[in-house]
């Protein structure tokens, strides 16, 4: 696993299966690819996250990203708001991903930001540094919310 898909597995709603693939979650932290600062950063997140329950685990999501745009993990959300601009936007990458073999489950906006990282991990590693060079201001802009409050 790689450490996009990675990071879009810890970003998505916490279900059951996350704990049924823990090992292979504080493997995919060991990439040489990070520091080992940030190796072991990432691997106490995942360890903390597979000691808690599922249903506080939940909570703390619906908490996190389910209250609101300001923590919306819907990247055109931030980018478009309600604008018609925004549809066309979702069109657009519905298509990247299809012409890529990408398909859709029909249960995700195309720009959730989960799916979108683990589209990436499928991609060759400059087109998916310019894809996150393009979203990285939503991407900090998130993280600093999230430090505001403390998550």
């Amino acid at each position: 696993m790689s450490v996009l898909k990675l990071v879009g597995v810890l970003l998505d709603y916490p279900r059951e299966e996350l704990w049924q693939h823990g090992e292979e979650l504080l493997a995919a932290c060991d990439d040489p690819a990070l520091s080992a600062a940030r190796r072991q950063q990432l691997r106490s997140f995942v360890q903390q996250l597979l000691d808690t329950d599922a249903l506080d685990a939940q909570a703390a999501w619906l908490a996190s990203f389910d209250r609101g745009r300001s923590m919306s993990l819907l990247l055109f959300e931030h980018i478009h708001g309600e604008s018609r601009d925004r549809g066309q936007a979702m069109v657009d990458l519905v298509e990247t991903y299809r012409r890529n073999g990408f398909e859709l489950d029909a249960r995700e906006l195309p720009d959730y930001l989960p799916l979108l990282l683990e589209f990436l991990a499928h991609r060759p590693g400059s087109e998916a540094r310019e894809w996150l060079h393009h979203i990285g201001h939503i991407a900090g802009m998130l993280a600093a919310r999230a430090a505001e409050r403390e998550l």
